[in-house]
């Protein structure tokens, strides 16, 4: 399984999308607080976002919470970010890994980053972009991360399939 960590995110639009990814993928989203959104059963009702359902979503009330309850995420992860010295293609992803994703505005903590500076990873982009949209990183790299695993539960042939 595949560990998606939100740290701090701000954007509803973007966190909606990355909830379906996690839905299409069966990854499990993990949320670190404090949220720029509601996602009570009421708030997503009224979102319309009906695949909710089909994520296993996790909320921690800081970065040392998710680490008390997964101790086993210091040994198997990546972070993202746009100072990352090596690109994302670069990471070995292996099966229970978990990819960190810091809020839109700020990106993660520089103390986390500096932590685990040889896991940090970026996409590649050119020097006059500040950044990609963050639903679209974490597709990137989710989608990386379940290359490299071979698809795990997901090589289902489409309708056109023969």
């Amino acid at each position: 399984m595949l560990h998606i960590v939100l740290v701090e995110p701000e954007i509803p639009q973007n966190c909606g999308n990355i909830a379906r990814t996690c839905a299409a993928t069966g990854s499990h989203l993990h949320l670190i607080e404090p949220l720029g959104f509601d996602i009570s059963e009421r708030a997503v009702r009224r979102a319309g976002l009906d695949y909710w359902h089909l994520v296993d979503v996790s909320v921690y009330e800081n970065l040392d919470a998710l680490f008390r309850l997964h101790p086993e995420a210091a040994d198997n992860l990546y972070l993202t970010t746009t100072k990352a010295p090596r690109p994302y293609s670069e990471a070995v992803f292996t099966d229970g890994c978990w990819l960190f994703f810091g809020k839109e505005t700020a990106g993660l903590p520089q103390d986390f980053r500096e932590a685990y500076a040889a896991r940090c990873v970026r996409l590649p982009m050119v020097s006059e972009a500040r950044s990609l949209n963050l639903s679209n990183t974490v597709a990137v790299c989710a989608y990386e991360a379940l290359r490299q695993m071979g698809f795990p539960g997901l090589l289902d042939h489409g309708e056109m399939a023969r």
